[in-house]
């Protein structure tokens, strides 16, 4: 049913719509946001599931469409989070299964899904040194990995997450789940890596790298705030720029046979360690 008591206007109350064919334009340019080159030049993203969105909607980010299981419209969250979005503009589909899975493209799709706005601080007006830490990493490719370090970065108190060179997409779906809603709560930045090493040059804190060639280990360097925690990719490690810009380069001592740490859980050993003076558990 179509509510043509409200205008869809920007600022003003938007509509609720019930939507029944996947062949819908509006559901098709949804479904399209699952393409990254989509997403890049729309400037939007998708959030699925009701936590995510929920979240992503009361941390004030700008939604441009909501998409709700009809079975859910009378829940009490998920109303609440519809009544909001509309409140602020957006359109709101009342959708049937078959919509939500093409939407989705899963058999056992999410009861809510969002397109929002993507949101990346601008790395030229961040003050390096108003930060607890900052981590960056430098050509992460895997979104799972991504989404979990956001989540650690959260968890831990850090002041944001900075991209470096090519990486994946921050705001892909596999990414946004990973984070479990925490890309809504800290800054995310992406840069070249000259852009990011020009940043740097007046940032005074510890800029610490995990690197192979580290011969320190991660627990023996004075950490203080602001600080840095620069990570590299599992395959190949920081590139010797990056490198070169640390002030310590650290590595995780292994007692068993594996050579490496998961790049996600090797940020989380060094993040917390450096945050351990300041935290209170």
């Amino acid at each position: 049913m179509t509510d043509d008591s409200s205008w869809g206007e920007a600022g003003r109350p938007g509509l609720v719509k019930a939507v029944t064919s996947v062949s819908n334009p509006t559901v098709k340019e949804i479904r399209a946001l699952t393409q990254r080159k989509r997403r890049a030049e729309t400037g939007l993203f998708l959030a699925e599931g009701l936590k995510l969105v929920a979240d992503a909607v009361d941390a004030g980010w700008k939604v441009e469409t909501l998409v709700v299981a009809a079975d859910m419209m009378r829940h009490p969250v998920a109303g609440r989070v519809a009544a909001t979005a509309r409140t602020h503009g957006a359109l709101v589909l009342e959708a049937n299964n078959a919509v939500m899975e093409s939407v989705t493209r899963r058999d056992n799709p999410q009861s809510v899904v969002g397109v929002f706005v993507q949101r990346l601080a601008d790395l030229a007006t961040l003050d390096p040194a108003d930060a607890t830490v900052w981590v960056v990493l430098e050509g992460i490719r895997d979104p799972g990995n991504l989404g979990t370090i956001l989540r650690t970065a959260d968890a831990a108190g850090a002041t944001g997450v900075i991209l470096v060179g090519d990486t994946t997409d921050p705001f892909g779906l596999e990414a946004v789940r990973a984070s479990m809603g925490s890309i809504f709560n800290i800054k995310v930045a992406r840069a070249s890596l000259d852009a990011f090493l020009a940043w740097r040059v007046g940032f005074r804190g510890p800029v610490v790298g995990t690197h192979l060639a580290g011969a320190v280990d991660y627990r023996t360097v004075p950490y203080a705030e602001p600080g840095m925690l620069v990570m590299g990719t599992e395959q190949s490690g920081l590139s010797e720029r990056l490198a070169a810009a640390c002030t310590h380069l650290v590595k995780i001592p292994m007692a068993g046979k594996a050579d490496s740490l998961n790049l996600a859980v090797s940020t989380a050993v060094a993040l917390y360690e450096m945050r351990r003076g300041k935290l209170r558990l």
